[in-house]
């Protein structure tokens, strides 16, 4: 097959926070840089963010970020790395003042100064009062970043290419990323794009899951190309279910209205928080919420007809608050929901939201392959946002880490590429087995012929998770579920298109992403079942306690072999003294 050729100095793929952050870093250092993304860009997942970007600005409460740090380790129940942690929260203030001085719309107090509102898990001097931490532009905090990282990006004449599906990663015959193979989705033709340097930032994989807050794009791509590419995945078995999705629906209600003042009742009327959480009550951190969500509807205090979700009530908070700080919470509860905050409470349940593992990274970005008892970082190729872990999130991300993560890591990553594309200045000869690879990747979906349907797969796929991997884990239901999945990766390749078209033939799409989701769905489901122990969002009746002697330690999953490997927490930080565990008090 003839292919079409382009070469840049830095191949971007993904078009979020992450991707456009460290992209505006490199068009600013004039290298030529390409950004791939299989959606408009500013259709990115990273615009649905809607409660905030964490920094201690100090702005409405006293802050710091030494108290920041706490709380991140303290949420990521001790399995965050503390040298990556305390690095975020020092960043955290910086690249918020960045992004203000890009343009980005911040809600604003009285004074002038940026909006902070409180969130789950945020406290003052190391565990007291309520902090006040999370940087707003109301309620759509995503969109307006992401819009305003997109226009500096065109200002800044980088090379978009939107609505090109990337395929795989190609290497040289040493094994070094040399950029990949994408599709275009209009034309269905592939496009091999060579560079110095390649950044994976293509977000989550909640579509894996069957009721996800997670947009149609999220299906593990970049994290996938990783692991056929010989990078394991780290951590995976750690999966947000975030506590407020729209009950039967799963779209996002964010922590924002209970930072503002909502709380949850359950089907008596009860605040019932404060049973679990005693001191932090609607605040805890979101695994402990959804926990006692679940079992409040596990226990019979469900509320609704069927007694199968709660209430989160905000109608006190009054009409004027919420069409300021919560505009397109209301317009979501109408359209999906259909009640009125305003007057009547909201239905939720926990959803599928955030995957807290991911491709190992140090803090500038690498990706890190374990060798020997250390580490090395893999030469050009890098990874930031939510498909790169890290391990600022640990076994459970706070609200308003998040965008943080993808914002500093992508900011660092691209000044890190900067110095790398300067000492590696010359294209590398592409190995043509690497290309075959990937090439023959595509040419798999020309079979003709009967089998079961991409549709049907994905269906009993995200069916096996949802049932398998959920908020609660046993050793039974998740084994059972992990040999469900290695039948479903049985008959794989006997699934079939139908449709073999090749303008925009977004069925192809599909398949691929069918591919990529299984993938990621083992690494999830393999690394869940072997974590014997609850952690944070890894909850298992079975093993209830957590235990630091045997499991502070991270995860890695190598597709090969469905193989899993182990390396230490990193729990020394940079400048200051270590937090060692304790047990989690909310």
């Amino acid at each position: 097959m003839s292919l079409n050729r382009r070469n840049f100095d830095a191949l971007i793929i993904g078009a979020g926070g992450a991707g456009l952050n460290a992209a505006i870093q490199l068009a600013n250092a004039d290298l030529r840089v390409a950004v791939v993304s299989k959606v408009f860009p500013t259709r990115s997942h990273t615009v649905a963010a809607q409660g905030g970007v964490n920094a201690a600005l100090a702005n409405v409460l006293p802050d710091n970020w030494h108290w920041h740090m706490f709380d991140t380790v303290k949420g990521s129940d001790y399995l965050g790395d503390q040298d990556a942690i305390e690095f975020m929260c020092r960043e955290a203030i910086p690249t918020v003042y960045e992004l203000e001085h890009n343009g980005v719309p911040f809600s604003r107090l009285d004074n002038g100064k940026i909006y902070q509102r409180p969130f789950g898990g945020q406290s003052q001097n190391f565990g007291g009062d309520q902090a006040a931490r999370t940087c707003a532009a109301a309620d759509r905090t995503g969109h307006a970043i992401l819009h305003t990282l997109y226009q500096q990006n065109l200002r800044a004449k980088t090379h978009f290419f939107d609505e090109f599906f990337a395929l795989d990663l190609v290497r040289d015959a040493e094994g070094v990323v040399c950029g990949a193979l994408v599709l275009e989705i209009e034309t269905g033709e592939p496009l091999l794009i060579e560079a110095k340097c390649t950044l994976l930032a293509t977000g989550g994989c909640g579509q894996v899951f069957r009721t996800t807050s997670n947009a149609h794009i999220n299906t593990g791509d970049g994290m996938a190309m990783a692991l056929r590419a010989g990078v394991p995945l780290m951590d995976m078995e750690f999966y947000q279910f975030h506590p407020t999705g729209i009950a039967g629906k799963g779209m996002l209600i964010t922590e924002g209205v209970r930072g503002e003042g909502g709380y949850l009742l359950n089907g008596r009327g009860e605040r019932f928080m404060e049973r679990y959480a005693p001191k932090a009550k609607d605040l805890a951190s979101r695994d402990v919420v959804a926990r006692s969500i679940v079992t409040e509807v596990k226990e019979g205090r469900g509320a609704g007809p069927k007694g199968d979700h709660v209430l989160l009530k905000l109608d006190h908070l009054g009409e004027s608050v919420i069409a300021k700080r919560l505009p397109g919470i209301r317009e979501s509860a109408r359209i999906f929901a259909g009640v009125d905050p305003v007057v009547e409470p909201i239905p939720v349940f926990p959803t599928a939201h955030y995957v807290m593992g991911g491709i190992p990274t140090d803090r500038f970005g690498r990706v890190v392959m374990p060798v020997g008892s250390g580490e090395e970082a893999m030469p050009g190729l890098y990874a930031a946002g939510e498909c790169a872990c890290a391990s600022v999130h640990g076994a459970n991300r706070l609200g308003g880490n998040s965008l943080l993560d993808i914002l500093v890591f992508g900011r660092l990553a691209g000044k890190n590429i900067i110095d790398y594309v300067k000492d590696n200045p010359f294209h590398r000869d592409i190995d043509p087995s690497s290309l075959d690879y990937a090439v023959g990747r595509l040419k798999r979906w020309d079979q003709h012929g009967k089998g079961p349907s991409v549709h049907e797969t994905r269906e009993k796929l995200t069916r096996c998770m949802e049932d398998h991997a959920g908020v609660f884990r046993t050793e039974e239901i998740m084994a059972e579920g992990l040999e469900k999945m290695k039948e479903i990766r049985a008959e794989m390749p006997d699934v079939r298109l139908t449709d073999h078209s090749r303008v925009f033939n977004t069925a192809r799409i599909e398949a691929l992403e069918l591919e990529n989701l299984l993938d990621v769905g083992m690494a999830l489901a393999a690394s869940a079942l072997y974590r014997q122990e609850s952690r944070g969002a890894h909850s298992r009746p079975d093993y209830p306690k957590r235990d630091d002697v045997n499991w502070l330690k991270h995860t890695l999953y190598f597709l090969e072999g469905d193989r899993l490997d182990y390396k230490p927490v990193r729990t020394k930080p940079l400048t200051v003294e270590s937090f060692p565990p304790k047990e989690r008090v909310y």
